[in-house]
């Protein structure tokens, strides 16, 4: 069997192990060899969190990061997570019009061939694809379609194959198991993934498991045992850890499985060691496996929103709580009626876990996120027959919730893009610029951006002579370098030392 990869070192990969500090040159360094590895696809931090992310933390310009890897990587589909928003928390306040702009002008830059569009999360096969899909193929773009998996009574192996065959209506490009928990096991994959491909109706399956609790790399083994072809990997040092697992594993344990990687590894590894200097020079974390961690089947809570409460907590001087904190998710979950723990349950579920925690008495205090929640703001996972009779009766009598009522009805209304460019600069503002303003909500990020100079660059193997000259300017003592080759020869002189 050919086996072909979806790789997330660039997006996933950079999320779960760096806190998506993954700089437009660092992409730049290694673009052009990932180009030519024979991945079918390569996901790009081009969705609008990265973009704003980028702009605030880095002060460098999104769009040009998203022309950058549509030049570096002009061979291989690349892809981002998307949906009906821009930025996810913010969903439902955005406009349409914003949304169809966004994506349109992603794909005319040539930064993105796929989308990649969560079904079971906030009821989107009956909330948001029936318009944001067909808006997505009217784009030219594919649409792989995921399903996020989760443990509990009501996640069964028949949940999944209705999901399966609800999302087929949508025509998707392919279909993939999401489990950002790292929760799958040897064991139940070899159940689950056998009832998904039995219901694709021929549309290829994935498989994207993060290696959070150590069992990612042997479950995609028996994917592959089970007939799944494409799994999503990374490349080290951003793979492992609560990313992938690495392609160079996967790929290696798939051939001596018999089956045939369509995968140049021999090209990966000048890659992988070009990223491990930058991580080093950036003293950012190198992924590497994790021992088996039984909690993580307790309390579900993806490894980016353990890693923020811990440095939340850290702030507040009360670390030491952080197990109590995810042990009071276990119950919140479950009052909830046990919502998948991902973006941007698993946010809420723990915030209020924690507030639940420091008030030393439950739902004294409670987040609007949870009295949303109880409305059923987010679709079949929210207000219905699996949460808490006496919780959502509680919330919905809060004054809090008729307020809320009021402010959704009002952000329904669906603002035209005349009147939104109208509020961020009129007529003479570029789509870019437009789009910039709409995130950052106004534009005194940007010019702080703008102000910031060009990005740093990470020079790579292909630009030699640039990266002697760099090195050269770190070191003042040195006076001159010189190189010879035959009867040629190249001297570099210090100018500071001159």
């Amino acid at each position: 069997m050919e086996v072909r990869f979806v790789d997330t070192t660039f997006r996933d990969g950079s999320q779960s192990l760096w806190a998506g500090a993954m700089r437009t040159g660092m992409i730049e360094a290694v673009a052009a060899d990932m180009d030519r590895a024979g991945f079918d696809v390569i996901e790009v931090p081009v969705g609008g969190n990265h973009m704003k992310k980028l702009l605030r933390d880095a002060k460098e310009d999104p769009w040009e990061r998203a022309r950058m890897v549509a030049r570096a990587m002009p061979n291989t589909a690349k892809s981002c997570m998307a949906g009906a928003h821009i930025i996810l928390f913010e969903a439902a306040s955005t406009p349409r019009s914003m949304i169809e702009l966004y994506y349109t002008r992603l794909s005319e830059i040539g930064a993105l061939n796929r989308v990649q569009v969560m079904a079971n999360v906030m009821d989107e096969c009956k909330r948001t694809f029936p318009w944001v899909i067909p808006m997505f193929k009217r784009l030219g773009l594919k649409v792989a379609i995921a399903l996020s998996y989760t443990i509990s009574p009501r996640h069964t192996d028949e949940y999944y194959a209705h999901k399966t065959r609800e999302v087929l209506a949508f025509a998707p490009d392919a279909i993939y198991l999401k489990d950002q928990c790292g929760l799958l096991t040897v064991d139940r994959a070899r159940t689950l993934l056998p009832v998904i491909l039995g219901n694709a109706a021929g549309v290829p399956v994935e498989l994207h498991s993060h290696c959070t609790t150590g069992l990612a790399p042997l479950v995609y083994l028996e994917a592959l045992k089970s007939g799944v072809a494409r799994l999503h990997t990374g490349v080290p040092p951003l793979a492992n850890g609560s990313a992938q697992p690495s392609v160079f594993n996967v790929a290696g344990n798939a051939r001596m499985m018999g089956h045939a990687p369509r995968v140049d590894l021999e090209i990966l590894r000048p890659v992988s060691e070009r990223l491990t200097a930058i991580a080093k020079q950036e003293k950012l974390p190198i992924g590497a496996p994790l021992e088996y961690d039984y909690a993580q089947y307790i309390h579900q809570v993806p490894g980016g929103v353990i890693s923020n409460t811990r440095h939340q907590l850290a702030e507040m001087r009360l670390l030491e709580r952080l197990d109590e904190v995810l042990e009071e998710s276990v119950r919140v979950r479950k009052d909830l009626g046990y919502p998948i723990m991902v973006t941007p349950h698993s946010q809420f579920v723990v915030t209020q876990a924690a507030i639940n925690v420091m008030t030393a008495e439950r739902y004294k205090h409670v987040i609007d996120e949870v009295i949303l929640f109880a409305q059923g703001a987010y679709g079949e996972d929210s207000g219905f027959t699996w949460m808490d009779q006496n919780l959502k009766d509680r919330l919905l009598a809060l004054p809090r919730s008729k307020e809320l009522e009021e402010l959704t009805a009002r952000k329904k209304r669906d603002v035209t893009l005349e009147e939104i460019r109208a509020s961020l600069g009129g007529p003479g503002v570029s789509d870019e610029e437009l789009l910039l303003r709409f995130m950052m909500k106004g534009d005194a990020e940007i010019r702080a951006m703008r102000a910031a100079g060009p990005p740093k660059r990470y020079f790579n193997t292909s630009m030699p002579l640039l990266t002697l000259i760099q090195e050269l300017e770190k070191h003042r003592q040195v006076r001159y370098v010189q190189v010879q080759r035959g009867g040629h020869s190249l001297v570099i002189r210090n100018q500071s030392m001159a």
